[in-house]
């Protein structure tokens, strides 16, 4: 299991005896260093079996079109969320993303980063693949798939029963880029469809007792989900 950072969005590469999988794709130009990420574990793009997506947001879309399109790798993610992958623009938000730089000035450079890395050119993909609301893939790495709406309402995270691990996607962050705050969250209205049913959402976290929480933003938290989860209720909606 690997993290790969760029512009202030995780992906993460998982090990199998077969290949590779990766969950969630971060920007176009993500390309490189996901390259070059394969590369410094003795892999290659040729190797990657399957493309899982927490959710389908741009921020976790970004090489999902080039990956099909070369490599013939679908992307896997909630049928409640392929509209948002064939259409990365238009997702459901509680509040208009673009007061809150003005609110959050520290949350300009994480954006401004974001666009750079090709935020607003991500191209959407027809080539889907369901992922289940529950249970274990047939991937590489062999994750367990947590279904968590309310970021988005195909939102899902990932256990991996091997390691203790949870890769929550956005459901639990531990850097919300619209706001510039660190430490464990839901990610602000600005980009999350339902926060009510988010903060609901943190329970099906809690039944994973994940020792190693990975987030989809920000560094790993490593005191276990369930004090995450009490950090991210404290802050609440935003």
């Amino acid at each position: 299991m690997h993290r790969l950072e760029h512009a202030y969005v995780n992906c993460y590469i998982l090990e199998g005896r077969d290949g590779v999988t990766i969950v969630d794709a971060a920007f176009p130009s993500s390309w490189p260093h996901v390259s070059l990420a394969l590369d410094s574990i003795g892999r290659a793009f040729s190797d990657v079996r399957a493309l899982v997506l927490t959710h389908a947001h741009f921020d976790h879309l970004g090489i999902a079109h080039r990956l099909a399109r070369e490599y013939a790798v679908p992307a896997t993610v909630h049928p409640d969320d392929h509209r948002i992958a064939q259409h990365p623009y238009a997702y459901a938000r509680e509040r208009t993303p673009f007061l809150y730089p003005l609110r959050y000035p520290k949350a300009i450079p994480i954006l401004a980063a974001m666009t750079f890395a090709g935020a607003i050119t991500v191209k959407g993909t027809n080539a889907l693949e369901s992922l289940p609301s529950q249970g274990p893939l047939d991937v590489p790495g062999s994750p367990e798939v947590i279904f968590t709406p309310g970021h988005t309402m195909g939102h899902c995270a990932l256990r991996l029963p091997d390691s203790g691990a949870l890769i929550s996607g956005d459901a639990l962050v531990t850097l919300d880029p619209y706001k510039g705050t660190r430490g464990p969250q839901i990610i602000a209205g600005a980009a999350t469809a339902d926060s009510a049913q988010a903060l609901a959402s943190l329970d099906a976290l809690v039944a994973t007792e994940a020792e190693l929480v990975l987030p989809g933003h920000g560094e790993p938290w490593r005191d276990g989900i369930r004090s995450a989860v009490d950090a991210a209720r404290a802050v609440g909606r935003t």
